[in-house]
């Protein structure tokens, strides 16, 4: 099929490793350890880590950040010959921003099978009523993506945590 593009694994494995760049950014930041790219024509136009503490925004997702970015680069809404590279399986929110910027591509490395929406808990991107289709490649670099969420929410627990008592210490 000649019409088809060629997707290049070698790519997708460099283009995650610059998402995860993102996702250490936003884990130095302490916050969720999610990063995203946007690729047009082989080159980054977008970079983002989720923001949503540091900006007290819920909307703040890496994704959310990186399309907006996207959009400005391109100077357009519509970022049809794109491609975007997230850590972490879009939510909702992301997943349907990805529909509406009639994304080309989303390549993620961790999946959320509690609220993933691009094929673990529902499949926004591909739903057969909405005006896009988006194609997913799935677990690029997973291990290296799961591993740097489990490490951040380990952290968290630890933090939060209650001390214990000390022995002898009476209250």
């Amino acid at each position: 099929m000649p019409d088809e593009p060629i997707i290049d694994l070698q790519s997708d494995h460099y283009f995650m490793g610059e998402a995860l760049r993102q996702a250490r950014r936003a884990y130095e930041a302490e916050e969720v350890p999610v990063g995203a790219v946007v690729v047009r024509e082989g080159r980054i136009i977008a970079r983002a880590f989720n923001q949503v503490e540091l900006l007290k925004d819920a909307t703040a997702h890496a994704e959310m950040l990186a399309l907006t970015q996207a959009e400005e680069a391109v100077g357009d809404w519509r970022l049809a010959d794109c491609t975007i590279y997230v850590t972490k399986e879009p939510c909702p929110m992301c997943a349907g921003a990805i529909v509406h910027v009639r994304l080309a591509r989303l390549v993620y490395g961790a999946s959320d099978p509690k609220g993933g929406a691009a094929g673990s808990a529902l499949n926004l991107l591909q739903f057969p009523t909405m005006n896009h289709r988006c194609e997913i490649t799935p677990g690029v670099r997973e291990a290296e993506c799961r591993s740097l969420l489990q490490s951040f929410f380990a952290e968290q627990r630890e933090r939060t945590k209650p001390e214990s008592p000390k022995p002898g210490f009476a209250e």
